[in-house]
């Protein structure tokens, strides 16, 4: 019996000796909070806590950039695509009085119907206005140069949101968001239709 236990201790300090090292790397992989978006990923930290955030950042981008440089850029293109997605629609209905000869049933066609300038001047203004509501600080070095400043503010319908709480104006912003995130899919749904199809919208 003894002869026994002593071959069964002698095996499992064998077998011990062969057994892999514990790697602390790979645990803390396994403890690493998961993304809701991408559970397959761990979650980017540097995006906790922000309205909107739901863990979605699979190349990194906020590890390495301004995060809220990016927030900026994600609100402004949110809004302009809400725009888009209404006008390329109303195009194909409306048309302003001074255009009434430049009238195209593919929405796609409209900048090269108004020509350069008319896309030029659309350009230009957009850049000042950048220009005006950043006081000059457009790059993003120094777009955010006062840390008071918030992503997405540029002092428009401020009066909207005096005397919510912080969790209705936190609600509002979460549906500008989100719905400028949809927009930002529809637009793209909407030019590539005309583009593969070849034909209007509606």
């Amino acid at each position: 019996m003894m002869k026994t236990v002593l071959a069964v201790a002698a095996l499992a300090g064998s077998a011990a000796a062969f057994a892999p090292a514990t790697n602390g790397k790979a645990t803390t992989a396994l403890n690493a909070e998961m993304s809701k978006s991408l559970p397959f990923l761990t979650n980017p930290s540097n995006t906790d806590g922000l309205i909107g955030s739901v863990g979605f950042d699979p190349i990194g981008f906020s590890d390495s950039w301004d995060i809220k440089w990016m927030q900026e850029a994600e609100i402004k293109h949110g809004r302009v695509a809400m725009l888009a997605t209404v006008g390329f629609v109303a195009s194909e209905f409306f048309t302003f009085p001074m255009f009434s000869d430049l009238q195209v049933a593919d929405s796609n066609m409209a900048p090269s119907a108004v020509g350069i300038s008319a896309m030029m001047q659309i350009i230009t203004v957009a850049g000042i206005e950048e220009w005006r509501t950043n006081n000059g600080n457009i790059t993003m070095e120094t777009m955010f140069s006062d840390p008071d400043r918030v992503p997405g503010d540029i002092g428009f319908a401020t009066k909207r949101l005096e005397g919510k709480s912080e969790a209705d104006v936190a609600k509002l912003k979460l549906q500008e968001i989100k719905n400028g995130r949809l927009a930002m899919l529809a637009i793209g749904g909407m030019i590539h239709h005309n583009f593969v199809t070849g034909e209007p919208l509606l």
